[in-house]
């Protein structure tokens, strides 16, 4: 595996923090009305999808730092019942995930993770547990941006990561994150 491979997966995992940070300012904007309302899902709520994403993420990020914490993540489904109090616990994992990819070797990436599944241990390369972890990501979080069009709130962009015509608004972003390009591109 290259370099260039490692430096993928930490574009991912600040990709991902950029998404779910887009995602949960534009669901600041609802009322708790609309953000607990019954909506056409697998977890039929933005509040109930957006805990979701990171209650799998509390999962699969403590198993990568080599914790043991398991089915223990989800015991609460919901446990930030409003948006104010899910920005900054999915800050948080985001960052702790981007501190794992910001660490990650060639070597580590093909290593093994064991993740406590409560009855058994699986064991999983690293750098396919990542990609399951950022396909859940972005698969659950386009089920709420789909949640979120039906409302008053408007669904944030969220697919162009790359784009150069949004570079003024991705550095504002950025400095809110506390990133900056050379954060994200650094090699």
């Amino acid at each position: 595996m290259t370099a260039g491979l490692v430096q993928t997966y930490r574009a991912f995992a600040y990709n991902n923090a950029w998404a779910n940070h887009r995602l949960l300012t534009a669901c600041a904007k609802l009322s708790q009305e609309d953000f607990e309302a019954e909506r056409t899902g697998f977890f039929p709520s933005l509040q109930r999808t957006l805990n979701h994403i990171y209650v799998i993420d509390l999962f699969y990020v403590d198993a990568l730092e080599g914790g043991w914490l398991g089915p223990q993540a989800w015991e609460n489904e919901v446990p930030c019942r409003t948006v104010a109090e899910l920005q900054p616990a999915q800050a948080a994992i985001d960052g702790r995930l981007i501190a794992i990819c910001n660490g990650l070797t060639p070597d580590l990436l093909n290593g093994i993770v064991r993740v406590n599944r409560d009855t058994s241990v699986q064991t999983e390369r690293r750098d396919r547990l990542l990609m399951h972890l950022f396909q859940h990501q972005i698969h659950h979080r386009g089920q709420a941006h789909a949640m979120l069009s039906g409302t008053a709130a408007a669904p944030p962009q969220l697919d162009e990561f790359f784009s150069e015509g949004e570079a003024p608004l991705r550095a504002a972003e950025f400095a809110s994150l506390g990133w900056t390009e050379d954060t994200v591109w650094r090699s």
